[in-house]
């Protein structure tokens, strides 16, 4: 078994105590380990260990997905909503790795379509008003169309399309529902809408979801798993369908949704 480490340079850039424990231990187990640079240098594993916060595992995420290698995610972050692991149960987790005796969990992904570029997210989808120089706009207006059906009209800063992973993450903050990773759903989550009846809305995951400008002049920006992909001045539209691949976390045999959830939400509030 070969495993990749991947870690956030910002946590360990004059300390590789962690990153030598691990090869350390690997190497005493009989397994083979990589340093990944990049995401580009992901290839020819088995495992991924990635030591970081949750931007740091979706980093990785979708090359992951793509190539099928499943996923440690140790916290060295803040929230770490996304890693199983917590970085003080370090040895537990390599003793889990090293024993094979873990659990895969697979969490959907969202393919996004717009014109001819693909992106596939993990945690979500943004359509946000622009706040740069002669693109500053106040809000966007975008309809919404599930199968077919016309949904609402946005008149707001910004929509979010989410995945249950990511329903955690900014839809939350903007005052989405909690989705749990076994849900077979999406959310649309309007930021600040301008309208006392734009709502979330909860949908199922193998419907096909359409965004549409009302305004074709209006700049948004687009951004997938945290990234800005881009800054669109005209655009047709944009569909969100659930990808055919999925991202694979290693976790616990008595991995627990709601105690994580309960406990990092407790760290969030303070």
């Amino acid at each position: 078994m070969k495993v990749g480490i991947f870690y956030n340079k910002k946590y360990f850039s004059n300390n590789k105590y962690y990153i030598n424990k691990i090869t350390d231990f690997l190497s005493h187990s009989g397994f083979e380990s990589k340093i990944i640079e990049s995401r580009e240098d992901i290839a020819d594993i088995d495992a991924l260990i990635v030591l970081g916060g949750d931007g740091t595992i979706l980093t990785v995420a979708s090359k992951c997905a793509e190539q099928n290698i499943p996923i440690m995610g140790v916290n060295y972050g803040h929230m770490g909503f996304l890693a199983e692991f917590e970085r003080d149960k370090l040895d537990g987790a390599l003793e889990l790795l090293a024993s094979r005796n873990y659990k895969i969990q697979k969490r959907s992904m969202l393919k996004i379509l717009c014109g001819d570029r693909e992106f596939f997210a993990l945690n979500d989808l943004v359509i946000q008003r622009s706040t740069c120089g002669n693109e500053f706009c106040n809000t966007i207006n975008i309809s919404a169309e599930i199968d077919g059906s016309m949904v609402d009209r946005f008149l707001a800063d910004g929509i979010i399309v989410s995945t249950p992973t990511g329903s955690t993450a900014y839809s939350l903050a903007a005052g989405g529902s909690v989705l749990t990773p076994d849900i077979d759903a999406f959310i649309l989550t309007p930021i600040c809408a301008h309208s006392l009846h734009s709502r979330p809305i909860v949908y199922s995951d193998k419907s096909t979801l359409k965004l549409y400008p009302v305004e074709t002049q209006t700049a948004l920006n687009v951004v997938v798993d945290g990234v800005a992909i881009d800054s669109l001045k005209q655009f047709t539209e944009i569909t969100v369908v659930k990808a055919d691949r999925y991202v694979e976390f290693i976790t616990a045999d008595d991995s627990d949704f709601f105690n994580k959830l309960l406990f990092k939400l407790n760290k969030w509030s303070k």
